[in-house]
C-alpha cells in the first residue's frame, strides 16, 4: 500500500451518471490483483473520508489505471468535476482480490456482475483472457441507459446482458442469464461475481458446494485499511467472528461470510 498524488489523464461519462476516471502514476506498479480497490480523497475540506473505488483496468506499461464510479453523494459528484491534469490523492492498492492462479487454458469461467459492481470484473476478465480461459460474462443493469463497457467485455469473451426493465437484451435479473449459460456450460471451473447483495446471494445459492466461487462484497468504508472496523460482515463459519471487507475482503469465497 502506498500513497500518491496521481495525475488525471482522462475523465468521461460513459453512461447515465457513470464516470470513467483514468489516473497515471507510479502507484500503478503496485497493482496486481483484479478485485482490489483504491481509496481516493475528494479535494474538499468538508469531506473527510476517502472514497473506495474498485480498479477497473490496470496498464503497467503506461502507468495508468482506470476506475468507474456512479455519482450519488457529494463526494462522487465532486470527483466527477475534476479535470484532465488535476491531481488527486490516492491510497492503495487495498484489499484482497480475486483468486485466479488455479485457472488453466480453456477452463470455462463464469463472470457475473450487476450494476456498479461490474467495473472490477473488467480487469479480472483481462487477466483471465491472458490465461486463455473461456469467459462467459453475465452482466445485469437497471436499463439501457446505465449499460457500459459492452464492447470491452465482448472483446474478451461471450457477453450476455440483462436489464431489469427489458429496455435492452434479456429482460429480468442476472439469475436468468445464469440459467441460460448453465444449459450450454453446465460445469464452469470457477464463478466470480460482484454486485448487489441480492445478486451475490443468487450466485451463492446457484453454485452451492462449488469449490471455486468468489464474491466481491460492497460495503461502506471509513479508513479502508482495517483499523476502524466500520465495514465488517459476519463470518458464516463462526457467528462470533466479524471479518473486515476492506482488509480481509472485498473478495470472499462462497460460504465464508453472511451476505
Amino acid at each position: 500500500m502506498k500513497q500518491e498524488m496521481m495525475l488525471i489523464k482522462n475523465q468521461r461519462e460513459i453512461s447515465k451518471n457513470i464516470f470513467e476516471l483514468t489516473l497515471q502514476g507510479e502507484l500503478v506498479q503496485e497493482m496486481n490483483q483484479p478485485g482490489q480497490f483504491i481509496h481516493i480523497r475528494v479535494p474538499r475540506s468538508d469531506l473527510l473520508l476517502r472514497r473506495p473505488i474498485s480498479l477497473a483496468s490496470i496498464s503497467k506499461t503506461e502507468k495508468i489505471c482506470k476506475v468507474i464510479y456512479r455519482t450519488e453523494g457529494d463526494g462522487t459528484k465532486s470527483l466527477s468535476q475534476l479535470k484532465v491534469d488535476d491531481r488527486v490523492d490516492v491510497l492503495g492498492p487495498l484489499g484482497n482480490g480475486f483468486k485466479i492462479d488455479f485457472i488453466k487454458e480453456n477452463d470455462v469461467v463464469f463472470i457475473v456482475g450487476g450494476g456498479i459492481g461490474v467495473p472490477p470484473l473488467y480487469e479480472l476478465c483481462k487477466q483471465l483472457a491472458k490465461k486463455n480461459a473461456k469467459l462467459i460474462i453475465l452482466n445485469g443493469f437497471s436499463d439501457k441507459k446505465t449499460i457500459f463497457y459492452e464492447k470491452e467485455f465482448s472483446d474478451l469473451g461471450v457477453l450476455m446482458l440483462a436489464t431489469d426493465d427489458g429496455s435492452y437484451a434479456q429482460k429480468g435479473h442476472v439469475g436468468h442469464l445464469i440459467e441460460k449459460a448453465l444449459k450450454v456450460h453446465p460445469e464452469p471451473a470457477a464463478i466470480y461475481s460482484c454486485g448487489p447483495k441480492a445478486l451475490l446471494r443468487t450466485v451463492e445459492k446457484q453454485f452451492e458446494g462449488h469449490p471455486h466461487v468468489y464474491l466481491s462484497m460492497e460495503e461502506r468504508m471509513a479508513c479502508g485499511i482495517g483499523a476502524c472496523y466500520a465495514c465488517v460482515c459476519q463470518s458464516k463459519r463462526d457467528e462470533s467472528v466479524n471479518l473486515k471487507v476492506c482488509d480481509e475482503g472485498p473478495v470472499f469465497q462462497s460460504g465464508e461470510v453472511v451476505i
